[in-house]
């Protein structure tokens, strides 16, 4: 058990300190693989006598309001963690700590996820479109665009699943904490 007698054992604080890094480590990945992404095109419009004329499109992170919160969720996640790790250094486990240690990760689990699942779906509208209100597919044109927004949804929900495995084992702690009183 990583918690026995009052107390976080070695292998506890240990597996608590590997999912907080590993949960940086992917929230991290989110943020910046998707606000470092755009891609441009250029394509032929018309031909007016002998000349082509060409235009540029740009897919950015930042044209979609879901991409944002995708990427603020993800940063916020990111920034939190390492924070809670100093706070958690120098608390030495006391009460207050504990509870608001436990609906903090709480909140940054929702906004993590439901970050993730915005993104989730403007990725999908991007990928398929929507033939009802005739909204066309853009990633046969933004072919690195979405794969690269792929990547950031994914690194989101897989930091949202271990924010929720943080979670589990702040509760089991809580659940083993107030069985011995």
């Amino acid at each position: 058990m990583p918690y026995e007698n009052g107390r976080w054992t070695n292998g506890g604080l240990l597996c608590l300190l590997l999912l907080r890094i590993a949960a940086v480590f992917f929230t991290s990945t989110a943020a910046l693989s998707m606000g470092f992404n755009k891609q441009s095109i250029t394509k032929a419009v018309a031909i007016v006598g002998t000349k082509t004329l060409y235009h540029s499109y740009a897919a950015k992170f930042h044209q979609t309001p879901a991409f944002i919160f995708l990427v603020v969720a993800n940063a916020v996640a990111s920034i939190y963690n390492p924070v809670v790790l100093l706070c958690s250094f120098f608390s030495k486990g006391k009460a207050l700590h504990n509870m608001m240690l436990r609906y903090t990760d709480l909140v940054v689990f929702a906004v993590t996820a439901t970050g993730a699942a915005a993104g989730a779906s403007m990725a999908e509208l991007g990928r398929n479109g929507n033939l009802h209100a005739r909204w066309s597919p853009i990633c046969d044109q933004f072919g690195g665009f979405c794969l690269r927004s792929d990547v950031a949804i994914a690194a989101s929900f897989v930091g949202a699943f271990l924010h929720m495995i943080l979670i589990a084992v702040s509760l089991a702690d809580g659940i083993q904490t107030s069985s011995k009183d």
